[in-house]
């Protein structure tokens, strides 16, 4: 079945990291893939985040973290949007996050993890091929 809406995506900045230049130019990619971008700043909450999911009908959460926060808050996330019911919104991370958290991270139920150096395509194709199969 076709898809008929933009995708509308969640960029978010989980804990007290401050750098958010790639969280920004990923936001801008996805604006500039077709996808409707809801960007949350700095220092959120994973109660913030999922909040902002429910509040805006999201298709998509991706979160960035670069200050190793990233085993804590990411199934954080996953925990609470669970407890909301969007069972049906796509999760996907990145930042510096080291190879052998993946695992860890998508047996959580984190759908993708994107590390540094990732082209940008790849995270937009994935996430365009993963909310249509949704």
């Amino acid at each position: 079945m076709a898809r008929n809406k933009k995708i509308k995506i969640i960029v978010a900045k989980p804990g007290l990291d401050g750098h958010d230049r790639g969280a920004k130019l990923l936001a801008r990619i996805f604006a500039e893939a077709g996808m409707e971008v809801v960007y949350t700043g700095l220092r959120q909450t994973p109660e913030m985040i999922v909040n902002t999911a429910l509040q805006e009908d999201a298709d998509v959460v991706g979160m960035s973290s670069l200050s190793g926060v990233h085993n804590y808050f990411f199934p954080r996330v996953v925990e609470l949007m669970k407890q909301k019911g969007l069972n049906d919104v796509l999760l996907v991370g990145g930042g510096i996050i080291p190879r052998e958290d993946y695992d860890g991270l998508k047996k959580a139920g984190m759908h993708g993890i994107f590390g540094p150096g990732t082209p940008t395509n790849e995270i937009v194709d994935f996430i365009q091929k993963n909310v249509r199969e949704r």
